[in-house]
């Protein structure tokens, strides 16, 4: 208001000076008090409703259907028609949310997003096959890993010189072994390649009661646990770029996972390795952290201002794509325990 004062007593532009304001921001604010700006008229040259409704005719006759508009424009010039300018069909088209393609088009699917929840060990794996360069150019081996979501760890994983069905239920059928899987205790989750989608696999899972799901058609991360274990395995300096035989590979990538399960001290596990909360050590070593933070903390109280640490704590529930319902559900239990 005191800005509105000043423009009418001194002039807009040396107010909007002295204010350092632009005159174009004045104007804007204005604009509401000043009411609706009223309605252009159409320029004389503009197309008339009956006249645009006529072109858009001629634009969805059966003979021009699957012509764009400048087949169209020339179509109707050789038969001596002239409606409108190019310019003017696309500009009609784009009023009728039309400028797209206009044929009859192959409509996939929605397919839903798969949405797993693992609360604890065994409860859910995710397996994937990742290829490793040999020892030439076009020379491959493939590394075969099935991991606990929960934990991360690697319960399973085998390199073989090809992807195979056979192979992969051989590792699957053994590692459900190895771990004491029951039926109906354990879900496992895949992308959508050859091996993951076969019909060995699945007759195996059904066989030992597991419940199988996969990723949606093209979206990488619906299966985030595997692509990221493939990320950090392949980034270690202990991994070369080729490798001079199969068994170099598997000597590599059985050390490597050895130290991932027990030495690596995994952030969204609370710095707690896959070894500890995969065989339920993980409250012991929360318990012995927190215990050395309140002695540093008794020593040097004045070296934590915001009072005594606490470690960190591995999640209680990991997910694959978390429902939106239910993130939200979490978000407000604090405020409402508050």
């Amino acid at each position: 208001m005191l800005v509105t004062d000043a423009a009418e007593r001194f002039g807009v532009a040396p107010t909007c000076r002295a204010f350092a304001l632009s005159r174009a921001t004045y104007y804007r604010r204005r604009a509401p008090q000043l009411g609706p700006r009223p309605r252009k008229a159409p320029p004389p040259r503009a197309l008339s409703k009956v006249e645009r409704d006529v072109v858009l005719g001629a634009l969805h006759d059966d003979r021009f259907i699957d012509l764009a508009p400048a087949q169209v424009y020339a179509t109707l010039l050789d038969e001596n028609v002239y409606h409108c300018s190019e310019r003017t069909m696309y500009r009609i088209l784009q009023a009728n949310r039309e400028v797209r393609e206009r044929r009859n088009q192959l409509r996939h699917p929605a397919y839903a997003a798969p949405e797993l929840l693992a609360t604890k060990p065994n409860e859910l794996w995710s397996w994937d096959i990742t290829k490793l360069h040999g020892p030439a150019k076009w020379t491959y081996y493939y590394l075969y890993v099935i991991m606990d979501v929960f934990s991360r760890y690697v319960v399973g994983w085998m390199i073989a010189h090809h992807e195979s069905a056979v192979l992969a239920t051989k590792l699957i059928a053994e590692t459900c072994r190895r771990q004491a899987i029951k039926p109906d205790q354990l879900g496992i989750h895949a992308d959508r390649g050859s091996s993951m989608k076969s019909k060995a696999v699945a007759l195996l899972l059904s066989d030992l009661g597991v419940v199988k799901t996969h990723s949606r058609p093209h979206v990488s991360n619906d299966n985030p646990f595997s692509e990221a274990l493939f990320k950090t395995v392949k980034y270690r300096p202990a991994v070369p770029d080729r490798f001079g035989a199969i068994e170099d590979a598997r000597s590599c990538f059985g050390d490597l996972f050895a130290w991932y399960n027990g030495d690596h001290h995994h952030g969204a596990l609370g710095l707690l390795t896959p070894h500890d909360v995969h065989h339920g050590l993980a409250q012991l070593r929360v318990e012995h952290r927190a215990a050395v933070l309140d002695a540093a903390h008794a020593r040097h109280p004045e070296r934590f201002p915001r009072g005594r640490p606490k470690p960190a704590r591995p999640p209680i529930e990991v997910w694959i794509n978390k429902p939106k319902s239910h993130a939200e559900a979490t978000e407000e239990e604090p405020a409402a325990a508050q």
